[in-house]
């Protein structure tokens, strides 16, 4: 694709005026469990009654680790794997992400290293092998497969977040069973759950994984869900037999907590990075409202969304474009089609690879948002930045929201600075940071002061 800067594009974009923006902080229950204390609540759950006695010594026990951003991951399996280790079990790693990484040992062995998890520092073996095994077939005639290195061992222990799904809506979405029948079943898995759609998924899953808990040898699970700023809420050990019982609770557990962008309705969406690591499809659209099927909904309402840059963690696996409006030339060339369409060509949904406008840079993408708004003037737009859909504490709002915010409308968000214009370096990327440093915020929060003692009280 022919991208020129100071083209015909950058010349039409170049007259459209950008609002002026502010910081400011979105404020969430924060009941979390400290990254220290980990190993002792991972200890203490696998000692407990139903779960400690399904431990023997010399049993080789597999650990499913996935693709996606979970909080702590490292630290979790890291205390599995010591416990495993004290109780005189053989433990091993398998990564559990169905097609990710390109639907490779290779690459999905270097997923698991950008998340700091390695033989060396987790102190096991990872076997990668993408070999699989059919354990049957599910009520709906679909083949059941599993990873052949965990269908071997004598025990498997599914770790995993629970958290809602991006594409779909059922009492079970991205947690235990989907870890065991998609993420441990390999692309064979992942293609035998999606080959009816988004919209059977859900069935998809249950019955499949009914399969997988009377077929592989499942001890137990070991969920975590985690709170809107991306730490770890909670963390149970799950019998086997208990699984199907319990995580429809865990999952509206994650659903009460999770975050959300607070003043609801933009008229852009800016995001500054997406990225595997913050959610399948890059962004996690449960936040930014850009889902890639009609069978779930949710999130922000917005009428065009801009995503800049792609996270090195993502290796290239830029699935997520599709739901963007505009993407930047950076982004467009950090792609890889050979990490990105397997995921595609499994899931059979293919909105999320799909190619956006692409412009020479951030600020040109920002504005190519702003000049095809309908109904609304580019300077009075309703713009939210954020920095990924993973940690939306720190983001900024365009003017537009400004009295609105101060005025205390929108309970749990606070403004910190007053509006001011966006500063873009010479090369067009966008420089103002999301987040102020904590001197910075004091000093806003004095020159509000002031102004509001000048003013009367008055907020403008």
């Amino acid at each position: 694709m022919n991208i020129v800067k100071g083209g015909i594009v950058s010349g039409i974009l170049a007259r459209t005026p950008v609002p002026r923006m502010f910081h400011a902080r979105q404020t969430f229950p924060r009941t979390h469990i400290d990254t220290g204390a980990i190993p002792t609540v991972v200890a203490t759950e696998m000692a407990k009654l139903g779960i400690s006695e399904k431990i023997k010594p010399g049993m080789r026990i597999a650990i499913t680790v996935g693709s996606r951003g979970v909080a702590n991951v490292a630290v979790i399996t890291r205390a599995i794997v010591d416990e495993l280790l004290f109780r005189e079990a053989k433990p091993f790693i398998v990564p559990s992400m169905g097609s990710h990484g390109g639907a490779t040992a290779e690459g999905q062995r270097e997923i698991l290293a950008g998340y700091g998890i390695t033989k060396e520092s987790m102190g096991c073996p990872i076997d990668d092998s993408m070999e699989t095994v059919i354990l049957g077939e599910s009520s709906r005639g679909n083949p059941v497969f599993c990873a052949k290195s965990a269908y071997e061992a004598d025990g498997i222990i599914i770790a995993c977040r629970v958290k809602p799904h991006n594409a779909f809506r059922g009492a079970y979405e991205s947690g235990i069973l989907k870890m065991m029948v998609v993420g441990l079943g390999k692309r064979e898995g992942a293609e035998s759950v999606h080959r009816d759609g988004m919209g059977k998924i859900a069935e998809n899953l249950i019955e499949n994984a009914r399969v997988v808990l009377k077929a592989a040898p499942i001890l137990f699970a070991i969920p975590c869900v985690e709170n809107a700023y991306d730490e770890t809420l909670l963390i149970e050990a799950v019998p086997a037999e208990r699984i199907l019982e319990r995580e429809p609770a865990l999952l509206q557990l994650s659903f009460a907590n999770m975050p959300r962008i607070l003043v609801g309705e933009a008229d852009v969406l800016i995001v500054d990075e997406i990225g595997k690591n913050y959610s399948g499809t890059g962004v996690d659209p449960n936040v930014t409202g850009t889902f890639s099927t009609e069978f779930a909904s949710g999130g922000l309402s917005v009428q065009r969304t801009c995503m800049l840059k792609l996270s090195e963690v993502s290796h290239g696996n830029g699935l997520g474009t599709g739901l963007a409006n505009v993407i930047t030339a950076k982004l467009f060339s950090s792609l890889d089609g050979e990490k990105m369409y397997p995921n595609c060509l499994t899931s059979t949904v293919l909105k999320s690879a799909m190619i956006p406008m692409v412009v020479a840079d951030e600020r040109e993408a920002i504005q190519a948002c702003l000049r095809t708004l309908n109904g609304v003037e580019a300077r009075a737009a309703r713009v939210v930045r954020i920095a990924n859909s993973l940690h939306i504490e720190n983001i900024m709002l365009s003017e537009a929201y400004y009295d609105d915010v101060v005025r205390g409308s929108y309970p749990g968000l606070e403004a910190l600075d007053a509006p001011q214009e966006l500063r873009f370096d010479d090369s067009g990327d966008l420089v103002t940071p999301i987040a102020l440093e904590a001197i910075e915020v004091a000093q806003a929060a004095e020159a509000f002061k002031f102004f509001e003692a000048s003013n009367n009280g008055s907020v403008r």
